[in-house]
């Protein structure tokens, strides 16, 4: 019962840290003559799975959110420890999924991406998920794009990692998004039922 009833304060404290700025931006959106922005709202609490080391799905809903501002290694791709190669892309997925794994997570949208919301996600352990994963060295920050400026705060995570040679920084590897660009996802093979129609 004292565990149930820790998550859950910790939990009710971590939707408070992430509310504040956007109560901050409630309160000088009232002044007079202030133009603000319509921020997103911050989505309740979810249970999600993990589909790969950057997306997860929320298991009521089946939305699926990115990190924003971060790329982990592709699947299939790896990185080269000495002369040992080591699959960095399920290192990542399986950090997230640890990191995760029965805890309530809360995501704050930045974008619609197709099927997918970029958005910046949290759990009581994690104040950031993609910060962390930065400095924990299994993420890269993303190239910037009109659409997903760079954040400051994941600057700074990565270059810790990087000093520390955490993870990817330990080891040679090629830039997920150069990576992905020399080998393009085949095409799944139809499955025997679509061909049987």
């Amino acid at each position: 019962m004292k565990r149930m009833l820790k998550s859950s304060v910790a939990a009710a404290a971590f939707c408070v840290l992430l509310a504040e700025p956007a109560r901050a931006a409630e309160a000088e959106a009232s002044a007079p003559g202030l133009y603000q922005p319509r921020t997103t709202a911050q989505l309740p609490p979810m249970r999600v799975a993990v589909i790969d080391g950057i997306r997860l799905r929320d298991i009521e809903t089946g939305a699926v959110y990115r990190l924003s501002g971060i790329e982990t290694c592709a699947p299939g791709q790896t990185a080269t420890l000495g002369r040992q190669p080591w699959s960095c892309a399920v290192v990542a997925t399986a950090w997230l999924i640890n990191a995760t794994l029965n805890r309530w997570v809360v995501c704050a949208p930045v974008r619609d991406d197709g099927d997918d919301h970029v958005a910046r996600c949290a759990t009581a352990g994690q104040r950031d998920l993609a910060a962390a994963m930065l400095r924990e060295g299994l993420a890269v920050r993303a190239p910037a794009t009109a659409d997903e400026p760079q954040i400051r705060d994941y600057e700074s995570a990565e270059q810790q990692a990087r000093k520390s040679y955490r993870g990817l920084w330990s080891s040679t590897f090629q830039m997920p998004w150069e990576w992905r660009a020399a080998h393009p996802a085949k095409p799944q093979p139809a499955s025997t039922a679509e061909a049987n129609r």
